[in-house]
């Protein structure tokens, strides 16, 4: 099937050297001095936020006693390793979280409208292994925490996860050449390996704000939506409980877009408060076709989550098909489109860059014409619109967004010249000088994803070899050995956006890293290896290659507004989420795969016990 453009605006339509100036403007005018020094953990008026608000805490004896492994996490990036443990034989180990079941961010996140805003079957993974069929392209959040929950039970390990509980240190012992973990229900666990699955969405962050401890109205972050309050529950967004209130929400990025519609519905009054607008694009969401997906050959998924892998981050070429298509992949659909109405020549990559900033403006000329569209008052769809390039702020769809406000009971507040809300007082919020009462102030700011480790983690110790701190250790960003451990923190593993390959679903990436990690786990295990630990040649080497290869996106990242991508806005970009494997995502795969075929585990140091000699 031939790839089929969208219908985006021409080029002539825009004055590019004018939109990159707008684009400049735009950027300056929204960034603050302070960073991620202007966002915070929740703390003082808002929850602990290592506490359900729906689930009490269940009294247990504290564990002690020995593991071959602990798992921190068991969101998707925990869950697979807990799978790929299964597959390499391991049996002993244990899963430690803080919330009350399986799920990560999708336990924590049950603000009404929680959907997945790619496609599900990329994004939900071992579709083929485990039976299971997404109810619709984008599925819906309770949907996805229940899958994660299944494919636990379907793999044997359901019952080796211990909920409710916060890991607070993690100190290496030389001498027993084991993982000290302790945690705030007094457990004391002896783990011969930790993998750090902790996830990335996982600490919720909010606006510094002068006030919050004075507001006297309810107040709570959309990671710990309070439906006590609001009223309804997870699936049944039903908020009646909000018939006489007003409402503020903080933020417009892929929480809000969901979130904000049901608020409108139910609300009295709603003020939508924006920094920066969110690039929305329609969102058509079929249920599945079970007669397609039940005809999928063996294969399939792995064949979909490749293609996806192409259009998003790398390009279409002669004889692709685009098997997602939608506003992910648009830009290389599109180039590709063209180039085979062009009989496909070849170009060099400096022209492709340029066919690509291209239609980069031409879509996002597109996302705006839509805010046109749907939106009544000319000046709320031009505060709307978004002006930045594709990919500066995550993309995202919605039927549902721009039509409520066009509800007289919703209000946009702006606060891009004040780059964010100015206080907060007994009664309401500040913004541009004006004083908006209000019975509710609802946090959609997001989470700590390229902030520091201690801001992230909330892990107060995690030491090493000679007492080293984790966090000292990667100070100025991460040092690892292909992007899964470090020298002086021995049988410790990393899943996450550090130093390795980059791939359009992240769970396709975690999955993949939780694979690299088992394998090493198990053959230790195998060779009877009581520590495995890369040595500091290794990697040195290892770094040094990455980062002689890795795309070089500051410009970009610079030239975009403030949002988590950059960490509101830093010059350096240590924890960017942007760093690939220079020679691509199958590339890094086959590095890894030659690595461990070769069965030397080159560049590890494994020291074997003496039983096992």
């Amino acid at each position: 099937m031939a790839l089929t453009k969208s219908n985006v605006p021409p080029i002539a339509d825009i004055d590019v050297a004018a939109m990159n100036a707008r684009y400049a403007k735009e950027r300056e005018r929204r960034l603050r001095k302070g960073g991620q020094a202007d966002y915070v953990p929740p703390k003082g008026a808002l929850p602990d936020v290592a506490k359900d608000p729906d689930v009490e805490i269940v009294p247990r004896p504290p564990i002690t006693g020995r593991t071959d492994v602990v798992v921190l996490g068991c969101g998707f990036g925990g869950t697979l390793a807990g799978v790929q443990l299964a597959r390499q034989g391991v049996s002993d180990f244990l899963m430690l979280d803080t919330a009350g079941d399986f799920g990560g961010v999708w336990y924590w996140n049950r603000y009404p409208g929680i959907q997945c805003d790619n496609d599900a079957y990329c994004y939900l993974p071992l579709l083929e292994e485990t039976g299971f069929v997404p109810s619709k392209k984008f599925a819906d959040g309770w949907e996805i925490q229940g899958y994660i929950r299944q494919i636990a039970e379907q793999f044997g390990f359901a019952d080796k996860a211990v909920f409710q509980t916060q890991v607070t240190s993690l100190v290496w012992d030389e001498g027993a050449a084991r993982w000290q973990v302790g945690t705030n229900r007094g457990d004391r666990i002896e783990a011969r390996f930790v993998i750090m699955a902790n996830g990335v969405l996982n600490m919720p962050k909010l606006p510094a704000l002068e006030g919050i401890d004075a507001f006297k109205g309810k107040l709570f972050h959309t990671a710990r939506w309070d439906y006590g309050y609001t009223g309804g529950e997870p699936g049944r967004p039903e908020l009646d409980r909000l018939a006489d209130k007003t409402v503020a929400i903080v933020g417009t990025g892929a929480t809000a877009i969901q979130a904000v519609p049901i608020l409108a519905q139910y609300a009295r009054k709603l003020y939508v408060i924006q920094r920066t607008p969110a690039t929305v694009d329609a969102r058509p969401n079929p249920p599945t076709d079970r007669t397609w997906f039940e005809s999928q050959p063996p294969g399939w998924q792995a064949a979909r989550q490749a293609n996806f892998q192409r259009g998003a981050m790398e390009s279409f070429g002669p004889g692709d098909e685009d098997l997602v298509s939608d506003f992910w992949t648009e830009i290389s659909r599109n180039i590709a489109a063209e180039l085979a109405e062009e009989g496909w020549p070849e170009i060099g990559s400096e022209e492709y860059l340029a066919r690509r900033a291209e239609m980069d403006h031409r879509v996002m000329e597109r996302f705006r014409r839509r805010v046109d569209a749907l939106v009544e008052d000319g000046t709320i769809g031009e505060a709307l619109k978004p002006y930045y390039y594709f990919m500066c702020k995550r993309p995202l769809s919605s039927d549902t967004y721009y039509p409520a406000f066009n509800r007289s009971n919703v209000e946009l507040v702006d606060v891009s010249e004040t780059r964010g809300i100015q206080k907060l007082t007994e009664n309401g919020f500040v913004a541009n000088g004006t004083e908006y009462p209000c019975d509710c102030v609802i946090f959609a700011s997001g989470f700590e994803v390229t902030s520091d480790l201690e801001r992230r983690w909330g892990i107060d110790r995690i030491e090493g070899t000679e007492g080293r701190s984790l966090y000292d250790h990667w100070r100025e960003g991460p040092l690892t050995l292909h992007g899964t451990m470090t020298h002086g923190f021995p049988n410790q593993f990393y899943i996450g956006y550090i130093q390795g390959g980059l791939n359009a679903s992240v769970t396709e990436q975690f999955g993949r890293q939780g694979e690299h990690i088992a394998w090493i786990i198990g053959e230790a295990l195998r060779r009877g290896a009581e520590r495995v630990e890369p040595t500091r040649q290794a990697m040195e080497d290892y770094v040094a290659h990455f980062e002689a290869t890795t795309i070089d996106q500051s410009d970009f990242l610079n030239s975009c507004p403030p949002s988590y991508f950059n960490n509101e806005g830093a010059k350096e970009h240590k924890w960017g989420l942007f760093r690939p494997w220079g020679a691509g995502w199958d590339d890094f795969l086959r590095f890894l795969r030659d690595w461990r075929e070769a069965g030397d585990m080159e560049g590890l140091d494994l020291r074997i016990s003496q039983e096992a000699q």
